[in-house]
């Protein structure tokens, strides 16, 4: 009798300073195939939700990636960065400390709903062929045109400023370090992300997920349990 095609797909809160890819390749190493996948991209300085499909499941990475997204985090209103989190150099924009409460919810509002956003620079999105951070890095100017998402929550959970703490909603392609610059923006003052967590794509949550050591060695132990 002829087994069935392996497939399995693994919840897995990522690493601080892991690179999406880096934890697929840690996960196909343990499971000693080549075919696995993420299903949407968690750049190194974001934690949380990473949904990894091997085998047979990998034809369904485009449904995950398809699926409403969570995340909660902080952005730091009177600085920048030139990619909008703490990959790059922090610069002083202007001073926030007229700012309230009641401000920073109004911009939200600007920042609700179906809206046209242009991707960051330090991205993984291509333009004609390359991936625009690669771009970026050579110092090279890539048009970017705005594309349309869906934020369906913006949520402040705490305001203390400088620190804008939140809970975020969005669609498939919305790139929340956009949300900072755009935000900044609004308010006149500049703003980057200094903290990212992904907690939920569609139904999949951060919480049922693994720790990515924790998984690697339930894979190896199931591997020997089969020798």
């Amino acid at each position: 009798m002829q087994e069935e095609p392996y497939g399995e797909v693994f919840l897995i809160n990522k690493p601080y300073q892991w690179t999406s890819f880096d934890v697929v390749k840690k996960v196909r190493n343990a499971l000693k195939i080549k075919k696995v996948g993420h299903a949407g991209t968690l750049d190194p300085l974001a934690t949380g939700l990473l949904i990894v499909c091997a085998g047979k499941k990998t034809k369904s990475i485009e449904s995950y990636m398809a699926q409403e997204k969570e995340y909660t985090g902080v952005f730091i209103l009177g600085k920048t960065t030139e990619s909008f989190d703490l990959e790059k150099e922090i610069i002083e924009v202007a001073d926030p400390s007229h700012l309230n409460l009641e401000d920073v919810e109004s911009a939200i509002k600007q920042l609700t709903g179906n809206i046209l956003q242009i991707p960051p620079m330090h991205s993984a999105i291509k333009v004609d062929g390359k991936r625009v951070y690669e771009s970026a890095r050579r110092g090279e100017e890539v048009k970017m045109d705005p594309r349309p998402v869906t934020v369906s929550e913006f949520e402040v959970v705490k305001f203390e400023n400088p620190e804008v703490h939140f809970r975020i909603v969005c669609s498939k392609g919305t790139y929340i370090r956009s949300l900072a610059r755009d935000l900044g923006g609004i308010l006149k003052t500049g703003a980057y992300m200094s903290s990212l967590t992904r907690t939920r794509i569609g139904e999949f949550k951060l919480e049922d997920a693994f720790e990515l050591m924790n998984l690697v060695e339930k894979i190896k132990n199931r591997q020997n349990e089969n020798l």
